[in-house]
């Protein structure tokens, strides 16, 4: 499996609706809670090109999205592929 991180805060819905979808796909990765942490939400903006919301997930160095546009590569078939080695 190739390296994942998400970007994530402790009260979002959607965050833990994504990590839920990696979690039953059996899935490993790093999470990065943004909550109160300037540095660490400059951080997800730069590398997310200017997004603000969480969660944001990485596969490796790319930029997969948001928690919608993760189960959209998920209902198109594109997750696993993605994920991959």
């Amino acid at each position: 499996m190739k390296n994942v991180v998400i970007y994530t805060t402790e009260i979002c819905p959607y965050c833990i609706r994504a990590k839920r979808l990696l979690d039953k796909k059996g899935v490993p990765y790093r999470e990065i809670r943004v909550d109160g942490n300037l540095q660490l939400r400059e951080e997800l903006i730069q590398k997310s090109g200017g997004r603000r919301t969480v969660p944001q997930i990485f596969v490796e160095n790319i930029h997969v999205g948001d928690c919608d546009e993760l189960h959209a590569l998920e209902r198109a078939g594109k997750l696993d592929p993605l994920l991959q080695d």
